[in-house]
């Protein structure tokens, strides 16, 4: 579209209103403000017409006027109403309103079940997201709900954990109704209503602010003492006791690596510190910010530290870190040295803007040695395999909240887990569970744990199943 085929400023609109200046725009639409407030979608005949076709809006609804050689419909609103494009349009402030977007997001769907809506128009008075069909591929609606929610984050709405620790303004059955409201399922536990501990250290002076005492229990990290004594010591101090600390020149926690061999529990520690904190979280790793198009994902990278910025205090974490921030070489291409540029300028920003950064690998010896320095991240922490009383600690914690038998030894189930990744006890107790469940029991026991323990070997010493014909 030309630039100055557009209306220019001062046009009258059919209601009597002229308009101001362009919000947004595409090809075969404008968003204008209108003189005393409030907004109008101005759109392209070829666009209304397949929005009335498709039954998303009504012919009558829209008004109708020439402008050169264009036949171009519009739609006026108050002042008030949110009018923009999913991935323009600024998050939610209150429940309602984003009920009211999960509304129209279902009330969409309903009508037109394959259109993209990630490009769409999000107009509330019309509980509609209304397609601009610029694009062809078709994210999942949980994706789109979650970008909107929160800002510009790719967090799918069914992903209920982390979507709750980036919306700590909503209490998780608000969340709940909201991912509901949408006609999406909610698969993950729902934690109880609690005091949020978004603003721990923001504000100590003020009495309605929640506090470390707010939470009912203090942080555990089960089966990892000494990782657990690490995230009080040099995270959990510093944000609980922000005054002291900063009074000494320590404003916020350093960022952390921790690395290891797969199944050792790095993801298990950085959920359960997110969960106590019950800051927004931010999540890159290689399904999120890589892109086959040179600059795009530096451009991805960028952005999610400024989304990041924006809820702070938060937690960005960097999962798989050796994927996109492996040491630079010659043969890595351009496009490869920009990314880890891109993380050379923004981590030793990130404290200053309350940024908690925790990055894990598998491959320590693969990452780019500028990286590794202090001042970027001060501190790397080895999490290696659990020993048999941190395996007891983790196997009382995880049969905690299960139905079980008295006869349940958790001493001997760790014995005959020692040297076994933290994944596979987790796995021996939902297996333990299901045999349970098949055979009719309410409650687990010892032998169903040892039975499951029994067909489950390491990785490395499975044999090979075979469904089929051989």
């Amino acid at each position: 579209m030309v630039r100055d085929a557009w209306l220019p400023i001062g046009h009258l609109l059919p209601d009597g209103s002229k308009t101001k200046a362009v919000v947004q725009e595409g090809p075969n639409w404008q968003i204008v403000g209108i003189q005393g407030g409030g907004c109008a979608l101005i759109v392209r005949e070829m666009l209304a017409h397949r929005w009335i076709e498709a039954g998303l809006l009504e012919a009558g609804r829209l008004g109708f006027f020439s402008f050169g050689r264009d036949n171009v419909h519009e739609i006026s609103f108050r002042e008030g109403h949110i009018i923009g494009t999913v991935q323009n349009c600024r998050s939610p402030r209150t429940k309602a309103e984003a009920l009211a977007f999960a509304t129209a997001l279902r009330a969409t769907r309903a009508i037109d079940s394959d259109s993209p809506l990630q490009d769409a128009i999000y107009v509330e008075p019309l509980s509609r997201l209304l397609p601009t069909y610029s694009i062809t591929s078709r994210s999942d609606d949980a994706v789109v709900l979650g970008y909107w929610l929160t800002g510009g984050a790719p967090i799918p709405a069914t992903s209920f954990r982390r979507l709750q620790q980036s919306l700590t303004w909503l209490r998780p059955s608000d969340v709940k109704d909201v991912v509901v409201a949408a006609g999406l399922a909610v698969d993950e536990s729902i934690p109880e209503d609690r005091v949020q501990a978004r603003a721990v250290g923001r504000d100590d002076t003020n009495p309605k602010v929640a506090s470390p005492t707010a939470y009912r229990n203090p942080f555990a990290l089960p089966g990892r003492p000494m990782l657990e004594a690490f995230f009080r010591e040099h995270i959990l101090d510093v944000i609980e006791n922000k005054a002291r600390y900063k009074s000494l020149g320590i404003a916020f926690p350093s960022a952390v690596i921790l690395h290891g061999p797969p199944g050792c529990g790095k993801t298990f520690a950085v959920d359960r510190l997110l969960e106590y904190l019950g800051w927004p979280s931010f999540y890159i790793d290689a399904s999120s910010v890589a892109s086959p198009y040179i600059h795009e994902t530096s451009r991805k990278i960028a952005q999610m530290f400024e989304v990041a910025a924006k809820s702070a205090p938060s937690v960005l974490v960097i999962d798989e870190m050796e994927a996109f921030l492996a040491e630079r070489d010659i043969d890595l291409g351009h496009h490869r040295v920009e990314e880890v540029a891109e993380f050379l300028r923004r981590i030793p920003e990130a404290a200053g803007k309350e940024i908690l950064i925790v990055a894990m690998t598998n491959r320590l010896d693969m990452i780019d040695p500028a990286i590794l320095r202090r001042g970027r991240f001060d501190h790397i922490v080895e999490v290696g395999p659990a020993g048999e009383e941190e395996l007891e600690a983790l196997l009382r914690t995880l049969l905690e909240k299960l139905p079980k038998e008295e006869d349940i030894d958790p001493a001997v189930l760790a014995t005959k887990l020692s040297g076994r990744p933290l994944s596979d006890v987790a796995f021996v107790i939902r297996e333990g569970a299901r045999l349970a469940a098949r055979a009719g029991q309410d409650r687990i026991g010892q032998a169903n744990l040892i039975m499951a323990l029994t067909a489950t070997p390491p990785r490395n010493q499975e044999s090979e199943r075979r469904i089929g014909f051989v």
